[in-house]
């Protein structure tokens, strides 16, 4: 007896067990047991490898050109004065744009993250990131979420939150927000698309997006790193729920 056909254009799904683990690429430059340390973290997961390691930023984008690769984790480099450069993030952007970006902290340096999301990064860890860290911010940037590193957030917290505690005006803006824009508010500071946000409410991307725009205009912020800081000083969230 022959199977019936399968319907023309529709692939089985490959089974988890078969399907490609996530590329990852390690461009780590000055710390060699830091480079090892986020490989055996890597290594250690069943659905990504690391398929290349860069340490030299000279070569980097040599290295990269012509890679299939999903994710790459790159530091920003230490310049004098305390400053850093994002030339590494702009780099791998430029060469395989497809791909996602996470940045690893060039040392000390409060407004390390705000520069790296500006430069094109889709997260954000620091070099004290443990291993269960270093795998949940490859996911979730993969599923084009924004990660920012569980330490960083609590860094914000005490550095920003806490002084602003009891500042704000008598006339918050937070108030000038409709319920819809409150729940968009919530969604989006803490890492949801406007796309995963549509699903949910059953309504358009454009439409969420106009309700984005108007929520940060309201607020005057212009990224998620401010509207999460806002979110948690204004107790929409709290640091457990991310």
């Amino acid at each position: 007896m022959t199977a019936p056909a399968r319907p023309a254009g529709r692939a089985r799904r490959r089974p988890i067990s078969q399907r490609r683990p996530l590329r990852v690429a390690l461009a780590i430059f000055d710390v060699p047991m830091l480079r090892l340390g986020f490989q055996a973290a890597i290594d250690a997961a069943a659905d990504m490898a690391v398929v290349a390691e860069i340490d030299d930023q000279a070569t980097l984008v040599e290295r990269l050109a012509g890679l299939d690769v999903d994710v790459v984790i790159t530091e920003m480099a230490p310049l004098t004065g305390g400053r850093v450069t994002t030339d590494a993030i702009e780099a791998v952007r430029a060469t395989v744009p497809e791909a996602r970006v996470i940045a690893l902290a060039g040392g000390a340096g409060s407004e390390q993250y705000s520069l790296a999301l500006r430069a094109g990064a889709d997260g954000f860890l620091t070099r004290e990131a443990d291993p269960a860290d270093v795998v949940t911010a490859i996911r979730c940037v993969h599923r084009g979420e924004t990660y920012v590193s569980p330490a960083l957030v609590t860094r914000m917290v005490n550095t920003y939150v806490l002084h602003r505690a009891g500042s704000a005006s008598v006339e918050d803006a937070y108030d000038a927000l409709s319920d819809r824009e409150r729940e968009v508010l919530l969604l989006a500071a803490t890492g949801h698309t406007n796309r995963e946000i549509a699903k949910l409410f059953h309504l358009s991307e454009q439409t969420i997006h106009n309700y984005r725009a108007t929520v940060m205009e309201k607020l005057g912020f212009h990224d998620r790193v401010e509207l999460l800081k806002y979110a948690i000083r204004r107790g929409v969230i709290s640091v457990a729920d991310l």
